[in-house]
């Protein structure tokens, strides 16, 4: 699915009230990304194909007005919106509620892995059981609530105006549901590329999905 540039498109939500638009991007690549490692809140940096996926979306937003680009704290995602902020001009500001998912024991193991060591937490993780989380992590509802607040509290902020969030695979997910009305233990049936543009809209009813998955500023990569 491609999406695009809404900046002039939509302007208030179906009441009339002033909308926020939301640009979401989920960080550049990783090698524990290749590795199919799960990171959580491991600072795991950029690879080299992470640095340029950052450089060619601060490159694709030149000359979008952004009120601010928030991003969690994590270096991964941080190092990202630095060169969104960079290409727009907009203030960038660490924001750690925009942090993935806290995995606990899961971290830094394979899917792989995690499946061999724990088959039935495993299966309660791979089920998206919401009430599941692993020893030290947390649980699929408790992150999902994180999500949500920390991204309402922010479109409040910038009411009527435009801001990014860059952040995880896991969060993104989180504002696509509430954005599509889908379920928390629903399968996943949306990509969430690295890099790739997304965007919602935010008024009186909440956040609604605009565009998503727009990866054209990644071709030839």
């Amino acid at each position: 699915m491609t999406a695009t540039d809404s900046s002039a498109a939509v302007a208030a939500d179906d009441t009339g009230h002033a909308a926020t638009r939301v640009l979401l991007v989920r960080h550049g690549e990783t090698d524990w990304n290749t590795q199919t490692r799960l990171q959580g809140h491991t600072d795991i940096p950029l690879n080299a194909r992470g640095r340029e996926q950052a450089r060619r979306v601060g490159q694709a937003l030149a000359g979008i007005r952004l009120d601010a680009v928030y991003s969690s704290d994590l270096q991964r995602a941080f190092d990202t919106a630095r060169a969104m902020a960079d290409a727009t001009g907009a203030p960038l500001h660490a924001e750690p509620a925009l942090r993935e998912r806290q995995f606990g024991c899961f971290e830094g193991l394979t899917y792989a892995e995690v499946e061999a060591r724990w088959p039935e937490p495993a299966r309660r993780w791979r089920l998206r059981d919401p009430a599941f989380g692993p020893d030290g992590g947390e649980t699929l509802a408790a992150f999902h609530a994180r999500c949500l607040a920390v991204a309402e509290r922010l479109v409040a902020r910038h009411a009527g105006g435009h801001i990014a969030l860059v952040a995880h695979g896991g969060v993104l997910d989180s504002l696509y549901r509430a954005a599509t009305r889908v379920a928390l233990d629903a399968p996943r049936s949306w990509r969430m590329a690295n890099a790739s543009l997304n965007r919602l809209l935010h008024g009186s009813s909440g956040f609604v999905l605009v565009g998503w998955d727009d990866d054209t500023h990644l071709q030839g990569l």
